[in-house]
């Protein structure tokens, strides 16, 4: 059989992540619909603040090593057992400290009911120690059809744990419980998905080999996650769990259209750009078609978030949940600007630097932070409008780190974004035309929404098939890469 070239394998990986993504997101949104409409603001909110602080503790847990694992030219038996050791390692110290700690958490937020929940989260970081470095091997060896089953099976359990608690009764806990069994049941798949086994062994020197990449990346990490949640510590903390909660269904389809459209994308890209990373020209001709092709996919999806909420939020969530509808409307245009910029990290992490990135996130985060502290006195829409003007403002640094390393031409950089940007616009007009012209009538919300749709995302398709027929032909082309290989055969001149 012959080998697959390293474009099938990008290829077949993206196929295989939006398999991933996308179920997973679809399951994941599914149930969270479900319990939106069985669970008050205040439950979300308060998860939202336990999570805050777990997802950060998480960082601590391979130190940067998944990454570091993957980038590697050179990898040795020693470094994964070295690597899961430290894991497990952190994992069950940060258990402990999580158990311990939650009660002063607790009484920092003048809020009781966070202790027992941040208490049975901190089991999360023992499940996350098991999975890291298994989930680095199957990267690196860009098998994400078996990390598609795993996701899938994890979301699809704990969606069922959960709603089925809810619909019994038992609130907060409902969320709780569900986030616990997709962790366990995740650790399950993936350990039976991969033949690697840890052996009793450390090594001091591979710890080092890792250490020095990894210690980037995970300040990176840190400080992303610090600038991603100062909202959630600071609404929790002046504004409570309430309106922390109408934020966080706001913020909900933006961090679900991000995993969905740039996650596909950037779980391949990493390792593609790695393989790559001695080759500057093939990793700019990658960097511009990713960017492009994502685009693609991110701009309508964003304009039509903003353009649709008012009808969105009520079809999805319900009526209790109309506050988040202006959050999600401003967050919708940070989403823009994030899906072209997500992978410039890649590259500056393929090409060996990830102290730029660190560096960079530094600013990004001390901004971030200043912005939110600014702006939360004037409430969670206020908090949505200090991100997107932060990241507006800064993008231009993480862009020319990039053209550093790989010698991006900004006209043709921006040119790439020209054909979804107007086709976007116009997708929007015709939605707004639409709004207006059925706005006397007695239409069933549902309806309205399969109306928009329908009419924006036409208006959408015929004019990229028009003004960029080039990239159609591209977009199939690399469509007909997924087919098996005996089947391209078959049906390709």
């Amino acid at each position: 059989m012959k080998a697959m070239s390293l474009r099938e394998q990008a290829v077949k990986g993206v196929f295989w992540s939006i398999i991933q993504k996308w179920g997973r997101e679809a399951l994941s949104f599914v149930t969270f619909v479900i319990l939106s409409r069985l669970l008050a603001p205040e439950a979300f909110g308060l998860v939202a603040l336990a999570t805050a602080f777990t997802v950060l503790g998480e960082l601590f847990l391979d130190q940067g090593f998944g990454a570091a694992l993957v980038q590697r030219a050179d990898l040795e038996q020693e470094h994964l057992n070295t690597a899961f050791w430290i894991a497990l390692l952190a994992g069950t110290l940060l258990t402990v400290g999580g158990v311990a700690g939650s009660g002063l958490v607790a009484d920092f937020f003048g809020e009781p009911r966070l202790a027992p929940v941040l208490q049975w989260l901190a089991l999360n970081f023992v499940l996350g120690a098991l999975s890291s470095t298994q989930i680095a091997i199957l990267q690196r060896n860009m098998a994400f059809k078996s990390l598609a089953a795993r996701s899938l099976v994890a979301t699809a359990i704990g969606g069922v744990v959960g709603v089925t608690m809810a619909f019994l009764g038992f609130g907060v806990w409902s969320l709780v419980v569900q986030n616990l069994a997709n962790g366990v049941a995740g650790v399950i798949v993936l350990w039976q998905a991969s033949d690697w086994r840890p052996r009793f062994a450390f090594s001091k020197r591979h710890y080092q080999d890792l250490f020095g990449f990894g210690l980037s990346i995970m300040g990176n990490d840190i400080l992303r996650v610090l600038a991603r949640r100062a909202d959630d510590f600071l609404i929790g903390y002046f504004l409570g769990p309430t309106l922390l909660g109408y934020y966080t269904v706001g913020y909900r389809l933006l961090l679900v259209t991000m995993r969905v459209v740039t996650g596909i994308t950037n779980a391949v890209a990493f390792p593609a750009f790695a393989r790559l990373q001695k080759n500057p020209e093939r990793i700019l001709r990658a960097f511009y078609k990713v960017t492009q092709y994502t685009s693609l996919l991110a701009f309508p999806i964003f304009f039509g978030l903003a353009a649709l909420a008012p009808e969105l939020v009520p079809a999805l969530f319900g009526e209790t949940w109309t506050p988040s509808i202006p959050v999600m409307q401003v967050l919708a245009l940070i989403g823009i600007l994030q899906s072209v910029l997500f992978f410039n990290g890649s590259v500056i992490k393929a090409a060996g630097k990830p102290a730029w990135q660190l560096w960079i996130m530094l600013l990004n985060t001390m901004c971030s932070v200043l912005g939110f502290l600014l702006a939360v006195r004037w409430g969670i829409v206020a908090v949505a409008a200090s991100f997107v003007i932060v990241g507006y403002l800064l993008a231009p640094v993480s862009y020319l780190a990039v053209r550093r390393l790989i010698q991006v031409d900004f006209g043709t950089y921006l040119s790439q974004f020209a054909p979804p940007l107007v086709a976007s616009l116009l997708m929007v007009a015709v939605m707004i035309g639409l709004k207006y012209g059925l706005s006397g009538h007695a239409i069933n919300l549902y309806l309205q929404l399969v109306l928009y749709l329908l009419g924006g995302g036409l208006t959408y398709l015929l004019v990229i098939v028009v003004t960029a027929r080039p990239l159609s032909r591209q977009m199939l082309e690399l469509a007909s890469l997924v087919l098996p290989r005996r089947k391209r055969e078959n049906t390709l001149p």
